[in-house]
């Protein structure tokens, strides 16, 4: 119980504040793969493997953002559970997610490989970037199982109040990453593959540590013969809460697949910059995400203590943590965006770096929205509302097909540009009046069993 952590009681900030540090260290870790990734393939490798990587940026995240969000979602009861002190359903949570994680990422596995030169085809992916994207693709697919028991494991540890142990293991492999990506590509000389293998890897180590440590040092997880018996019911809450947490993230990417295609046929360049300007916003957007993820297991401990004020008080705590960042971030990309573009191509590709640029300065200016998305969709699921949240999703797809479909091929780039900041406003217009009807409903659940 040591290593748990109750956010039922006490001072909001410093709880929020403490939390999501290890989740932000985290989260820059993993772009941090990204990263690397991307500036060793584009200095060693060239343009043409650098667009090769980010042409199938969207694909990979309607995927793997379908897994992660059925993680994040089964985290959510086991975080009630634990919150309610009720660690007997609690185990059995754990035990049965596991099993529907094995499932899960096997069948995806399998559909998406045989899948990938279709995909790829559709999204008009250049003729001479197409093998390397084909391979790149297939390689993390076939990664898929070590990055869905990963992303289950940290989510169940998060639910207890732990957030720094899956921050060291993945600390490990974002290390072992950088040296694999050395050794494959520059050693090996396995080109695009060899990325695509050193993350696959170093993500299937962090999951088998994390899961031998989190058995060993968590003695509120021990589980009994019993415990570990698969339940149907139990399978079909965490269905229900993780499965539209999982469509939110795959309906969002549809949008950004939409929109990614139209970049695509705008060319090679206009491929690498968005592929450099992706990783670098990416990297700036760890802290909104990991505030999120913060306050998805705060109010679901909150929502399984019944205290729906505390929901709302941490909100606003967390908005105004948002603010700070958000003023500081801008500061720093509007500053410089050129300089960042430079880890990824040379001087000379001039056209590349201004349009990068223009990229994170668009978007840098829309964050607070985004910052706003992240506390309220994350707050509504980890109070168990994941269906209403994955409407939010709805609204994201449709703003980025309509500026895929109308705006690109007017404006060219300078529409790419405003493709996620116009899907932040149409999802933050869905999401404010739904949070306040959530709020309205827990007060509305706390009074009636005070009542009672």
């Amino acid at each position: 119980m040591s290593q748990s952590k109750d956010m039922t009681v006490g001072a909001i900030l410093p709880l929020l504040f403490n939390f999501t540090m290890p989740l932000l260290l985290g989260n820059l870790l993993q772009q941090t793969y990204s990263l690397v990734d991307a500036a060793i393939v584009g200095k060693f490798l060239g343009i043409n493997a650098l667009a090769s990587v980010g042409a199938s940026t969207s694909v990979v995240f309607l995927i793997l953002g379908f897994c992660n969000g059925c993680c994040g979602g089964f985290g959510i009861p086991v975080a009630q559970k634990f919150g309610a002190h009720d660690y007997r359903t609690m185990r059995r949570l754990v035990a049965v997610s596991l099993k529907l994680a094995g499932i899960m990422s096997v069948a995806i596995t399998l559909v998406t490989c045989l899948l990938c030169s279709f995909i790829l085809e559709w999204m008009q992916t250049p003729d001479n970037i197409f093998e390397d994207a084909y391979y790149y693709l297939l390689i993390t697919f076939i990664g898929i199982p070590c990055t869905f028991y990963y992303n289950l494991l940290s989510s169940i540890l998060r639910a207890l109040g732990d957030s720094k142990t899956p921050f060291w293991f993945l600390l490990f492999s974002t290390v072992l990453n950088i040296l694999l990506d050395l050794l494959c590509i520059v050693v090996l000389k396995w080109g695009v593959a060899g990325a695509a293998i050193a993350t696959v890897f170093s993500q299937g180590v962090s999951a088998v540590l994390c899961y031998l440590y989190m058995y060993r040092k968590f003695e509120i997880l021990r589980t009994t013969p019993a415990d570990r018996r698969f339940r149907p019911e139990l399978a079909r809450q965490l269905i229900y809460i993780g499965a539209p947490m999982g469509l939110q993230f795959s309906i969002t990417a549809i949008g950004s697949i939409m929109l990614q295609s139209s970049n695509n046929a705008l060319g090679t360049a206009c491929v690498a910059a968005f592929t450099a300007a992706m990783r670098i916003k990416m990297f700036f957007l760890c802290m909104l995400e990991s505030l999120g993820i913060a306050m998805a297991t705060y109010c679901g401990q909150n929502y399984g203590a019944g205290k729906p004020l505390r929901i709302w008080q941490g909100v606003k705590v967390a908005s105004g943590m948002m603010v700070v960042y958000v003023l500081l971030v801008n500061l720093i990309l509007w500053t410089s965006s050129e300089k960042f573009a430079l880890l990824f191509v040379d001087p000379a590709e001039t056209e590349i770096i201004a349009d990068t640029a223009l990229f994170l300065h668009v978007s840098a200016s829309f964050f607070p929205l985004l910052g706003l998305l992240c506390i309220l969709r994350y707050s509504i699921q980890g109070a168990g509302y994941t269906r209403l949240a994955m409407f939010s999703g709805v609204s994201e797809m449709i703003a980025r097909i309509l500026v895929s479909l109308v705006a690109v091929p007017m404006w060219g780039f300078w529409a790419v540009c405003f493709g996620d900041p116009t899907a932040w406003v149409f999802a933050d217009l869905f999401l404010i009046p739904a949070f306040i009807y959530v709020y309205r409903r827990l007060c509305g659940i706390v009074v009636r069993e005070t009542n009672s």
